[in-house]
């Protein structure tokens, strides 16, 4: 079967785009979604690129675009898994060049023209001072919007951030004067989502990963108890609007189970 002529192709699509958005009305949605933005090294490769690092910067072009999509399917909240603390070991030739692709991401999605509400969470104190602040200011002007909450996970992992929900918690219980003893006897599960890098805590409903890889590696270990999960094909610079409709519909007809 031949593939239609790019002319026809995008229109096509575009119908097609149109068609799915309107049969997800009034369908279940979910509230929080977590995306792993996997496969842009692999998709730089594949198009031919000699430097890997075009991956990065057509990724990272591509987030703007997602946040808008998800803001017209009326999600509330969305983590960006930009960067792991695992990936804080690449070399400086490497990890440098990323670092600034994500800067200029985050200055993209928090500038004047956007409603966003950021946040930037991971332990920020592994990145060069000079990212950390750049990144941390960015998402300080923000903390007046209203639209959708983003959060941006940069130098994160899900095991390092309940360690130091459980750090913080005790650290707040002894700093109002409280004895530690007593925190350990009534300690539970709201004394850890209360103290997570999020200031939000929600739970997410819904965690997508491009590339086809299947596994979590650590992102957000505690919010995704119950979470739907996607695995999608495409690496991330070749996600499009289609494919996010398609996932959505495929939350929608799931049956979610908070248990075995």
């Amino acid at each position: 079967m031949r593939l239609l002529p790019l002319f026809l192709r995008r229109p096509m699509e575009t119908i097609y785009e149109r068609r799915l958005a309107t049969t997800l009305a009034g369908l279940p949605r979910p509230r929080h979604i977590g995306i792993m933005l996997d496969g842009n090294r692999r998709w730089a490769r594949e198009a031919g690129h000699d430097d890997v690092r075009e991956g990065y910067r057509v990724g990272g072009a591509k987030v703007a675009e997602f946040l808008e999509w998800c803001t017209a399917a009326d999600i509330r909240h969305v983590t960006l898994f930009m960067l792991s603390d695992d990936n804080l070991g690449r070399p400086p030739t490497e990890l440098g060049p990323l670092i600034e692709i994500i800067e200029a991401t985050v200055r993209d999605i928090t500038g004047p023209d956007r409603d966003w509400e950021v946040q930037v969470i991971g332990s920020l104190d592994l990145l060069p001072d000079s990212a950390a602040r750049v990144l941390t200011q960015a998402a300080a002007d923000t903390v007046e919007r209203r639209g959708l909450k983003v959060d941006v996970a940069v130098g994160y992992g899900g095991r390092r951030e309940i360690v130091d929900a459980v750090k913080s918690a005790f650290r707040q219980h002894i700093a109002a004067g409280g004895d530690p003893v007593e925190l350990i006897e009534q300690f539970d599960v709201d004394d850890i989502s209360r103290h997570l890098y999020s200031a939000s805590g929600d739970n997410t409903d819904f965690i997508i990963r491009t590339s086809g890889e299947q596994r979590l590696s650590g992102f957000l270990l505690w919010q995704s108890a119950y979470a739907e999960m996607q695995w999608m094909d495409c690496h991330w610079p070749a996600f499009r609007r289609i494919d996010f409709l398609r996932a959505l519909r495929s939350y929608a007809g799931r049956q979610r189970r908070f248990g075995m």
